[in-house]
């Protein structure tokens, strides 16, 4: 009896699924203990039936806020959440298995001891262009505050776009005398290296964020050892933890082919945006270089420079080369990319989107034989460049497009180039965007460091 008693505790179900002999038999030996179980019953239903009407009346409040908060967004706002929600919907269902992407043959150079810079080559657009060094204003009664882009105004960045003699904000401003740096400080004997090279090759390491990965040293020829410059701009917690993963430079002070270049006062707390700063103004950083390659620290290089010059620009007739996308190729697109990985704030990209749809950004039409470039959105992680003037001031108007709205430069890409393009119809800017295939025969491609990664083998 005991053990029935326990039995039917434990499984209170079988009393209600079981004939009437045990029915009547639960009554009279445990009638009370029934009506217990009844009362109990009754007083679950009226907790679950509280619980309920609390959450159809929090998702109803809620409901009424969210939508208020639409409906009193600006016009241009309520447009970009309408289309962004209409690509959500359009979408197809998302692969579990990430899409694959594969180099393709390039046609280089066979022998670097051959290539000669054309005689012609540099006979590009030629206008002088000048940096604004410091700023001295005052506002009122308000503290001014130097900052590394400048306070450029919007009357001063509607002149820059034009390809005239101009001096224009481009990095690198000072405050008034005796103010604070305002960041991206080097030593003196690395500038005065650097105002050596006249072929570079550059990346970057900020706030311990990636691994360095030492250009592969045998397929390099010893005419680029010997005539290209090889810096690894870092700051000095990179440094530090370098040294924890087993990196010695060596007696020259170098990382295999790398030189290491420390930044000291980093301009930016966002470290995408400090990266800015080499990726784009190369030009500002080498007074004396003629050529730059600029590669992500993701990739390690291992196609010798002087090829990579003869392909992508000089046989090309360019004087700067940057790869299409491998997925996306309208602004669009991409803005609905950043939302959804919340690559950035949203309300910071929409200010952004609206501002250059406002000023005449369209859509990515493949099919219209007048689209200027292959695509709208770069794979902006491998460019090369000739610093020639037009080449220069495209750097300065994309580096002020990411200084002014967010760091995500893919989404200020097509804007500063159509824009720099309408405001100067008689000015050619001989530009080649390239397949991503012919990035991915250039380098070897990993992911970026992680915080739980440990260190690659050396």
């Amino acid at each position: 009896m005991t053990l029935f008693r326990q039995t039917t505790e434990l499984l209170p179900e079988r009393r209600d699924n079981t004939g009437s002999v045990i029915r009547s038999y639960e009554r009279n030996e445990y009638g009370s203990r029934g009506r217990r179980g009844r009362r109990f019953s009754r007083a679950i239903r009226r907790r679950l039936s509280f619980w309920m009407f609390l959450l159809v009346l929090l998702f109803l409040i809620y409901m009424s806020v969210f939508h208020g908060k639409i409906e009193g967004e600006t016009s241009p706002q309520r447009d970009i959440y309408q289309e962004t929600s209409g690509l959500y919907s359009k979408e197809q269902p998302r692969s579990k298995q990430r899409k694959q992407h594969f180099p393709c043959d390039v046609g280089f150079a066979e022998s670097v001891n051959e290539l000669v810079e054309p005689k012609d080559y540099m006979n590009f657009t030629q206008f002088t262009l000048g940096y604004i060094e410091r700023e001295d204003i005052t506002y009122g009664h308000h503290k001014f505050e130097p900052r590394f882009g400048g306070h450029q105004t919007l009357e001063e960045r509607e002149k820059s776009f034009y390809a005239k003699n101009q001096t224009i904000h481009c990095g690198f401003v000072k405050g008034p005398e005796g103010s604070p740096t305002t960041g991206f400080d080097l030593y003196e004997k690395d500038k005065e290296y650097m105002n050596t090279c006249h072929i570079v090759v550059s990346s970057c390491i900020f706030g311990s964020s990636d691994f360095l990965r030492r250009p592969t040293s045998r397929k390099i020829s010893d005419y680029s050892k010997r005539n290209v410059c090889f810096v690894m701009f870092l700051d000095e917690q990179t440094m530090a933890k370098l040294s924890l993963d087993g990196h010695v430079p060596d007696d020259s002070g170098h990382f295999g082919l790398w030189r290491p270049v420390i930044v000291r006062n980093l301009p930016y707390t966002d470290m995408r945006r400090t990266g800015k700063v080499p990726k784009f103004l190369s030009h500002r950083l080498f007074p004396s270089a003629r050529f730059s390659i600029w590669l992500d620290s993701k990739m390690r290089l291992q196609t010798d420079p002087m090829q990579i010059l003869e392909y992508f620009l000089w046989r090309k007739g360019s004087e700067y080369a940057i790869s299409n996308h491998y997925d996306r190729h309208c602004v669009w697109e991409e803005v609905l990319q950043n939302k959804r990985l919340n690559k950035y704030n949203h309300t910071a990209i929409d200010e952004q989107f609206v501002f250059y749809q406002s000023d005449g950004l369209t859509k990515f039409d493949p099919s219209d034989p007048d689209t200027p470039l292959p695509s709208y959105v770069p794979e902006g992680s491998f460019i090369v460049r000739a610093h020639s003037p037009m080449s220069n001031l495209f750097s300065c108007l994309w580096f002020n497009e990411v200084d002014r709205f967010t760091s995500r430069d893919q989404l200020s890409f097509a804007y500063t180039y159509l824009k720099l393009r309408r405001t100067n119809p008689d000015k050619p800017f001989f530009f080649n965007m390239f397949k991503d295939c012919e990035r991915r025969a250039l380098v070897k491609l990993f992911r970026h460091r992680t915080a739980m990664d440990p260190p690659p083998h050396l």
